[in-house]
């Protein structure tokens, strides 16, 4: 596989942390939206590598789960999964009480397993994410 773009590191390094922060995060609704915008970050990493769908102009600003499927279509069930929750988390993040705590880490799993498929589809590994003595 080619070499991922520095974008593409930066998003999975991004998204590795969100889901450390989601794993040790206090509230439900801070492991719910720390793990959320970990799925976010993953998904970015694979617009970032695969490049964008084309646009028409005019075309509204679609987020990340309406893209992803047309770009990698292997995530499309993800991509309904999460843009399913999204509303969800930004409720949360607004402090309203939406997620309790089997939802917060049911959704920490699977957006681990998430993170896998999509690093692993990347051929992202750990290893490759260590920094390089530049």
């Amino acid at each position: 596989m080619s070499a991922l773009p520095s974008a593409a590191h930066e998003l999975i390094a991004a998204a590795r942390r969100s889901l450390a922060e989601a794993i040790v995060a206090s509230t439900a609704a801070d492991r719910y939206a720390a793990a959320h915008l970990a799925a976010l970050r993953a998904a970015a990493a694979v617009l970032a590598t695969r490049g964008r769908v084309q646009r028409k102009s005019r075309s509204r600003v679609r987020s990340v789960w309406q893209v992803l499927p047309e770009v990698a279509g292997e995530f499309a069930e993800w991509s309904d999964f999460f843009a399913a929750g999204a509303r969800k988390r930004t409720l949360a993040q607004a402090g309203v009480p939406c997620v309790t705590s089997r939802e917060a880490d049911d959704l920490v799993r699977e957006v681990e397993t998430f993170v896998e498929r999509v690093t692993a589809s990347l051929g992202v590994t750990h290893q490759s994410m260590l920094p390089t003595g530049s």
